[in-house]
């Protein structure tokens, strides 16, 4: 049976490209297509998550729109890798399918509540609606069979020395997160910087010949611009389809049970997650964190996603 599945992002090129992967993978069930502020303002994110679903075809999942910022300060968005628009890139049309008539919180408390099985939250943006919801529903906390989620890292970080975007945004949410209880897996950048787009595979997606593969490279190509410019990669890392990746075939990710603790006073560190690889805390395990990629088989998954889209 498939997983059923709950996205929440901030569209984003590589949260484009991980709902094109969720909604084309027979393995998963997708429930819904939340969004938040994060990459860009959430308007332009569920705007953003319109489009794809109206350019791929993807219709009867619910997209709906959530938090506009962090639970405490202002947002930051990223628009030095994403551009104005956070889709930058591609010429769009205006999108024809609707934002749901429901907030992602209502839509996920609604979901989680009268779905018949447990539902797996994959949130690869800033943690905020997932921590929203944790808080004032703790008792749907059974109702959520894990949460795998791209976020933090065991190294360095990309928006601060020590922080990764998505946990920087919205360091007490992922506090909320980490500390629930439920079940959690954390995609960072150590493993997704495994899952880079190379050359090679920017020509495989332009041989399939398709609309899709053809946007998919307009996507990666201003991607890549951005990441050569603010980080001296050659090749894009493609985080959020990592977290998604996760959940269709475990074992295309290896990870470790550990300890992992979210910095949210740190004057140079606020955002940095502190994962404790070596048990050195004494304190109880709370997360598996994520720490090789197969790439060539996660690379054959993506592609072939994305040539399910005619």
């Amino acid at each position: 049976m498939p997983i059923p599945v709950i996205l929440d992002c901030d569209p984003g090129h590589d949260d484009a490209l991980a709902i094109l992967l969720a909604a084309a993978s027979p393995e998963l069930d997708l429930l819904a297509i939340t969004t938040c502020g994060g990459n860009q303002t959430v308007e332009k994110c569920t705007i953003n998550a319109r489009r794809m679903c109206t350019v791929a075809g993807i219709t009867g999942v619910p997209i709906a729109r959530g938090a506009a910022g962090p639970l405490l300060g202002s947002l930051h968005i990223g628009e030095y890798v994403h551009g104005a628009s956070g889709l930058d890139g591609p010429e769009w049309g205006e999108p024809t399918v609707p934002e749901a008539g429901e907030n992602a919180h209502d839509l996920i408390v609604r979901i989680l509540r009268e779905h018949p099985e447990p539902v797996t939250l994959i949130p690869v943006g800033p943690l905020t609606n997932i921590a929203l919801v944790l808080s004032a529903h703790p008792e749907l906390k059974a109702n959520i069979r894990e949460i795998v989620l791209m976020g933090g890292s065991t190294e360095r970080g990309n928006d601060t020395p020590y922080a990764e975007f998505n946990i920087r945004v919205d360091p007490e949410a992922a506090d909320i997160v980490f500390r629930s209880g439920v079940p959690v897996t954390m995609c960072g950048l150590n493993i997704t910087h495994q899952a880079l787009a190379t050359p090679d595979v920017i020509e495989r997606l332009r041989a399939l010949g398709t609309p899709m593969g053809d946007l998919c490279v307009e996507l990666l190509t201003f991607f890549s611009a951005s990441y050569l410019r603010t980080w001296g990669f050659t090749s894009p890392p493609l985080h959020d389809p990592v977290a998604v990746a996760r959940v269709i075939d475990p074992s295309l990710v290896e990870v470790v049970s550990v300890p992992v603790a979210i910095e949210t006073q740190g004057r140079f560190t606020a955002g940095a997650t502190c994962v404790d690889l070596h048990h050195l805390t004494g304190e109880p395990d709370n997360a598996l964190v994520a720490t090789r990629l197969d790439a060539p088989r996660f690379w054959d998954l993506m592609i072939g996603a994305i040539a399910s889209y005619e």
